[in-house]
């Protein structure tokens, strides 16, 4: 069982998703969503974030391509995740984020929200599903508890 918060990141040209878990790792809530300023200030804000939030693990939305190559975007993703793990010390995880927007539309959809109002926190429901997807994995044994890898 997890003790500490998990941040799953949502990360996007223009806009990062961030969502929390509760202390316990049961659940995934939106959190907010930043609007992209420049890698240093990104930055910036995530670490207050992560030190207002007591977070101890974070995942982050690997954009692999549908044949599960690395895109060019991916790349990048994976860089800004070392370095949020390199600068706040805590354990980063990337997790495969295929269709995490498919599915968080899916779920705008089923709650009725407007297509031309989802712009402020798409972002929010796609890193809530990549947590929920993430942790769900780790307790069914997908997900190795030392070193957060899929296995």
């Amino acid at each position: 069982m997890a003790t500490g918060r998990v941040m799953a990141l949502d990360v996007g040209k223009a806009r990062i998703g961030v969502a929390l878990s509760d202390p316990l790792g049961y659940t995934a809530q939106p959190l907010l969503t930043i609007w992209r300023k420049g890698r240093g200030e990104d930055l910036r804000s995530l670490m207050r974030l992560i030190r207002r939030h007591e977070v101890t693990e974070i995942v982050v939305g690997n954009p692999l391509h549908m044949s599960g190559d690395v895109s060019p975007w991916a790349a990048k993703v994976q860089e800004f995740a070392e370095e949020i793990g390199a600068r706040s010390g805590v354990a980063v995880h990337l997790w495969d984020e295929r269709l995490s927007s498919v599915a968080a539309h899916e779920i705008l959809d089923e709650a009725g929200h407007d297509r031309r109002d989802r712009k402020r926190i798409i972002d929010q429901v796609a890193a809530v599903v990549i947590l929920r997807d993430w942790m769900q994995a780790r307790e069914d044994g997908r997900v190795q508890q030392e070193r957060g890898e899929a296995m």
